[in-house]
């Protein structure tokens, strides 16, 4: 394939990813300069905590070539899932309201995207002809966010988070690595300058630098990636949140006039914007998994989701309706939920 056809066909690929409902299609080159050796220093202070898997695959994750032998280019592409929800601030300030990050409202987006990434390499299969095509949606090691910005969807925010300067920071990434190939878009300047909003607001300091998370503070990591116990003296910073935490992203200037979604995949779902920590708390635990049927938040079971429950409720206001919820799960068959509903109690003083 010639230069002037290789573009035409690049040009064609965002055309057909935007058809398909992908906001924005790049198309990076397969190296990554640098990055291997700023993973290795981040692995080496431990910040990735229980997360086995950022180490697990030693330089692939870095070196796209090595996890897909033959790879010339990785197209990215971009979805937002800004969701119409009901107020963010003003559930975070509810006390007894379950803060559930913005991404994890709607349907799953593995799915959505991973089945929209399928349908655009059928696409370019269909083109071109049959070759090496994979997609990727948080399903192997790959450094997304250094292929998006590479691909100049946007720059590396302080948080960490790719931003974009129509987008904000409110989308999700998917890739195909293919063996085309195809001419890499540049990069975007940085936008973020001297503002440290994203660090100043993280209640844990998770962010401990600009650019660099210590996941074994970050909420996100807590409710969602550790297995066990929380530790006791990040519980209290935890407040209402019960998966996720979009701090960082809610006070990034970058998002103050980014666009809605208009994927209704990623609309919210089973009323989970404006529910009561008390009401989830008390749902069977059989409703709770056909709750979340189809949610990235299944992905936690129902242990770790009671879990991070009984924390919201140990930083509600005292009231008879939280005192009871926990009550009823005093003794519950997880010592897990167990440890930390005791907690809760002896925080309103009926332990």
């Amino acid at each position: 394939m010639d230069a002037e056809n290789s573009r035409a066909l690049a040009a064609r690929i965002k055309d057909w990813g935007r058809n398909l409902g992908f906001d924005a299609v790049r198309i990076s080159a397969p190296d990554l300069p640098g990055a291997a050796e700023s993973l290795a220093a981040w692995l080496a202070a431990g910040c990735h905590g229980e997360m086995d898997y950022m180490a697990a695959h030693g330089t692939k994750r870095a070196r796209p070539r090595e996890l897909l032998p033959g790879t010339r280019a990785v197209i990215v592409a971009r979805m937002n899932y800004r969701p119409d929800a009901a107020d963010a601030g003003a559930n975070l300030a509810d006390g007894t309201r379950a803060y559930v990050s913005r991404y994890a409202l709607g349907r799953d987006y593995h799915k959505v995207l991973r089945g929209r990434l399928q349908s655009l390499a059928e696409r370019l299969a269909a083109e071109v002809g049959p070759g090496g095509y994979r997609v990727f949606v948080d399903s192997a090691p790959v450094m997304e966010v250094e292929l998006a910005t590479q691909a100049g969807l946007g720059w590396r925010g302080k948080h960490t988070l790719l931003l974009d300067r129509e987008a904000g920071s409110w989308f999700f990434l998917g890739e195909i690595f293919t063996d085309l190939p195809l001419p890499a878009d540049e990069p975007v300047s940085d936008h973020c300058g001297t503002c440290r909003a994203c660090l100043d607001a993280c209640p844990t300091g998770a962010i401990v630098a600009p650019f660099r998370v210590d996941a074994r503070r970050c909420i996100s990591y807590l409710t969602i990636e550790l297995k066990g116990s929380i530790p006791e003296d990040l519980r209290p910073l935890m407040g209402n949140r019960i998966y996720g935490c979009d701090d960082c992203q809610l006070c990034c200037p970058w998002n103050r006039e980014a666009p809605l979604t208009a994927e209704r995949d990623f609309a919210p779902r089973q009323g989970l914007d404006t529910a009561t920590l008390v009401e989830l708390f008390r749902q069977e635990k059989s409703a709770v998994a056909a709750r979340h049927l189809g949610s990235a938040i299944g992905r936690i079971g129902v242990e770790r989701w009671l879990r991070n429950i009984a924390v919201a409720l140990g930083n509600a206001p005292t009231s008879p309706e939280v005192v009871a919820a926990l009550e009823s799960r005093r003794d519950d068959e997880s010592e897990l939920v167990r440890e930390h509903v005791r907690w809760a109690l002896a925080r309103h003083g009926a332990a």
